[in-house]
């Protein structure tokens, strides 16, 4: 299949066993835990049945409960304050909830796959802190293996100057330096294929995956709720058998955002659609109903700034460079190319709006506009879609009924195939 194709090329021969990684660019290696695997292949991998954090705001301590010792590696990174542990892949079992409360120089951590083959977990930091000892110990005793990292308070002077030099924020390379550089020359066996094959490309990119999951509430995840939307209208589409459909992720792994607008540029997509489920504070009180943003410099409204600002930041969730990146596109009239995608892009959502509105429950201000990293293909007409608000209570039951997500699903998927036969008709007769 085409997305599964698509996957194994962007992801693969990186992060087959991170303790043999190079230490360059420390902030970037990959991990990410599968929830969607069968039971079967996660029985393979270590066992993590319990983590702890003890200490004080001096020292710290972690512990990690496993079923077997593994290797790792663990690395300081500055602005925000974190600490990252890579390991092989493995299979947490850990109780709800674990992670989202800290202690001493732990605020909080958070741990899942980035890549097969590769988990990571991620501890946000009170302030500068020095990683002073970490080792794994065997099980003995009827007690189980550990990995164990002991952390110790430090000032930001002594906290850079033991960070490695590419980890250091006036010295750390932008990302476009680390291995996920490798993706277009990787991504030529889809190119070939969208040529051979003459169909428009859609991507369609489920947002956030792997350790980050996005919004929760009522015990759903973003992620989750997203995946299936975006699995349910790949299938409606190839279904139609028009377009070639191409997922940025089809599993519960994290993709980078520049990663999934790569995909996107590669293979030359005629469409690029991001789903997602957004939710507000509390103390900003309830919003319902979808909505569909494009690219733009000044955001719509605040909660537009809110959003971007939000999905922005999924890099660091998985604590990766969150430098400005080179866009890439030095080889296109780019203020022109630009310009003409912004038109489109604007075209689909007014296009997506009209088919929505008849068949789902829309935000009062259905188009909005924000700077998204995930929209900024200059080639590519692009929109992100917040298909609901897991805030909400009654959003957040659409999003779990099968019924509803059939008939928003319907509705995405002729708004893309209304929007997609009249540019083809278009460019045909231009030519």
């Amino acid at each position: 299949m085409a997305s599964r194709t698509n996957r194994r090329v962007l992801l693969g021969g990186v992060l087959l066993c991170i303790a043999a990684l190079p230490c360059a660019d420390s902030s970037r290696l990959i991990a990410a835990e599968s929830q969607l695997q069968p039971a079967v292949a996660a029985a393979s991998f270590p066992v993590a049945s319990a983590a702890r954090l003890a200490g004080d705001g001096k020292q710290t301590r972690f512990i990690l409960d496993l079923d077997r010792t593994v290797t790792f590696r663990a690395v300081t990174l500055a602005d925000p304050y974190r600490v990252v542990v890579d390991v092989p892949q493995v299979n947490f079992q850990l109780p709800a909830g674990t992670g989202s409360g800290g202690r001493g120089l732990v605020k909080a951590f958070r741990y899942g796959l980035v890549m097969p083959g590769g988990s990571r977990i991620v501890f946000d930091l009170t302030g500068p802190a020095k990683i002073a000892k970490s080792y794994v110990v065997e099980s003995a005793n009827d007690q189980p293996a550990r990995l164990v990292l002991e952390l110790e308070e430090v000032d930001r002077t002594a906290f850079v100057s033991s960070l490695a030099p590419e980890n250091r924020p006036q010295l750390r390379p932008a990302i476009a330096e680390s291995p996920p550089a490798t993706v277009p020359a990787a991504a030529a066996p889809e190119a070939a294929q969208q040529k051979a094959d003459g169909r428009p490309v859609v991507v369609i990119d489920p947002g956030h995956g792997g350790i980050d999951n996005g919004t929760q509430s009522g015990g759903e995840s973003e992620k989750n709720l997203v995946l299936a939307f975006g699995l349910a209208l790949r299938d409606k589409l190839e279904k139609a058998g028009k377009y070639r459909v191409v997922m940025t992720r089809d599993d519960d792994t994290f993709i980078p955002l520049n990663d999934r607008t790569k995909i996107a540029r590669n293979l030359k997509a005629a469409l690029f659609v991001s789903i997602h489920a957004d939710a507000l504070p509390r103390a900003e009180g309830d919003a319902q109903g979808a909505t569909i943003y494009t690219l733009s410099d000044k955001a719509s409204d605040a909660e537009a700034q809110r959003l971007a600002d939000a999905e922005n930041r999924a890099d660091a969730i998985a604590g990766f460079n969150l430098a400005e990146e080179p866009t890439d596109v030095a080889d296109i009239l780019i203020d022109l190319t630009q310009r003409e995608t912004r038109t489109f892009s604007n075209r689909f959502a007014r296009l997506l709006m009209g088919e929505m509105k008849q068949t789902v429950r829309m935000h009062k201000h259905p188009l909005k506009s924000a700077g998204f990293r995930v929209l900024k293909a200059p080639d590519v007409p692009s929109v992100l879609v917040e298909i609901g608000y897991v805030s909400n209570k009654g959003d957040l039951e659409h999003l779990i009924s099968e019924g509803w997500r059939s008939k928003a699903v319907g509705s995405m998927a002729q708004a893309i195939d209304g929007f997609l036969t009249k540019r083809m008709a278009t460019a045909g007769t231009s030519n």
